[in-house]
């Protein structure tokens, strides 16, 4: 059985934790974003049970008592993925639900969104990775469970895991966007460093070879 999300809050203090740091601000942005899309579809009327059985794979039988924020503020405590994780991994939800329709985020499903699609961006983005029972026990769920969302995510998304440069700084300038007001926000943009760490090295190595 899943363990109750009820519990996440009683065993906030079961695992080690060190090097304590301030949350990335892309944290609340997302937060903010998945929270203002639940409130859209309840006022237009769309719950997750008109939904078909493929997309209701993210359902809980009970609804965590943890806000959306509390939950990615947990994820990121303990599993340390940086800033670039969650921007890849509101690609992917932005993705889902362009690829299937009839699926809407809500009270039932966003935890379980988040959860996978940040476990599943933080395999593609970063070198080193915590394994699944591990995520599972962060998200409050089993690892069968946390296997069996990551196998059916990937499949429904048809595995178009692939995320450019291109279309990771669009959604970066939409998450600033989110806090313009506040001053603006420059998300750490991992891939971009990265991506040009790479051609620096390849030009360097074409180079070596031409002399």
């Amino acid at each position: 059985m899943a363990i109750s999300p009820r519990k996440l809050r009683n065993d906030v203090y079961s695992y080690s934790y060190q090097n304590d740091s301030n949350t990335p601000l892309v944290i609340s942005v997302l937060a903010s974003l998945m929270e203002r899309t639940l409130v859209r579809n309840q006022r237009i009327g769309r719950k997750c049970g008109s939904t078909m059985s493929k997309t209701r794979i993210f359902d809980c039988h009970e609804t965590p008592d943890m806000t959306i924020k509390s939950y990615l503020e947990r994820i990121f405590k303990y599993t340390k993925a940086g800033p670039s994780v969650y921007v890849v991994a509101y690609v992917y939800i932005d993705r889902f639900c362009q690829s299937q329709p009839e699926f809407r985020i809500t009270s039932r499903n966003v935890h379980r969104l988040l959860i996978t699609t940040i476990m599943v961006a933080s395999k593609y983005v970063e070198d080193m990775n915590y394994r699944n029972s591990y995520f599972a026990k962060v998200g409050g769920i089993t690892t069968k469970e946390m296997n069996s969302l990551e196998f059916d995510f990937l499949f429904l998304m048809n595995f178009k895991m692939h995320v450019n440069l291109s279309v990771f700084e669009s959604y970066c300038c939409h998450l600033e966007r989110e806090v313009s007001i506040g001053g603006g926000y420059y998300i750490e943009k991992t891939l971009r460093c990265a991506e040009e760490i790479k051609s620096r090295q390849i030009e360097e190595r074409v180079t070596r070879i031409t002399l």
